[in-house]
């Protein structure tokens, strides 16, 4: 790696530092929240990936949302605080915490994971958002980690309980919890005049159609289909 390539790097870790208020005292913490494995092995300069960081990450994050839904939602029993976690940190909704601080752009990406889009990658997005997370406790403390993430998850307030009961939420939740996938959603048919259409749906997972619905328009349909792969399951 030549000495402009470590620079610019730096200098795109400092930018967020800067633009997030962060205040890093340990750079290098945040440096290694924002180093990809693939990064890690393509350079031999001692560099370390920010998995261990994704790991503290994901248990601080668990926390600071679980406390957040108990002190939100006083009447709810376990089971619905447990959903409202479960809904939150996924991986979808903290890829796109990330976007919304533009993370991706901070990544320090191998060649092949930068070539193919990594930086816009749920996956990525998502893991290093968790890694930032673990790099801040780290750095400060737990306090400072919930100040950082509760305006990301505050939004949710107005929303979460009917996003907790959507068929499409719940099956997301079902798919991913044991490693299948998003489900993906296709439009079989359409029948009717264009002022009373019906739609079919059907729901894959894991390459197998699992639930198939109908409605008056394409989300009432995947809500169907949803309802019903969840019925199948």
């Amino acid at each position: 790696m030549t000495h402009n390539s470590q620079k610019r790097e730096v200098e795109t870790a400092s930018s967020l530092n800067e633009r997030l208020g962060l205040s890093f005292s340990n750079f290098a913490l945040l440096t290694r929240a924002l180093t990809h494995r693939s990064y890690a092995n393509e350079h031999q300069d001692g560099s370390e990936d920010n998995e261990r960081l994704e790991y503290l990450g994901d248990a601080v994050l668990d926390f600071i949302v679980a406390e957040w839904a108990y002190r939100h939602f006083l009447e709810l029993p376990e089971g619905d605080l447990t959903k409202i976690r479960a809904h939150l940190v996924r991986n979808e909704n903290l890829a796109r915490f990330a976007q919304q601080i533009d993370l991706g752009g901070a990544l320090r990406l191998g060649r092949g994971e930068k070539t193919t889009g990594g930086n816009h990658r749920e996956s990525v997005l998502g893991s290093a958002f968790e890694a930032l997370l673990g790099a801040i406790y780290l750095d400060s403390n737990f306090e400072k980690v919930r100040k950082f993430v509760l305006p990301f998850v505050d939004p949710s307030l107005e929303t979460i309980l009917e996003e907790i009961n959507d068929p499409k939420s719940q099956l997301q939740e079902e798919t991913q919890a044991v490693k299948l996938g998003s489900p993906v959603y296709r439009v079989i048919s359409t029948s009717g005049p264009d002022h009373a259409r019906t739609y079919e749906v059907e729901v894959e997972i894991a390459g197998e159609v699992k639930g198939r619905g109908t409605g008056s328009s394409k989300a009432n349909a995947e809500r169907e289909a949803a309802r019903d792969a969840l019925k199948k399951m």
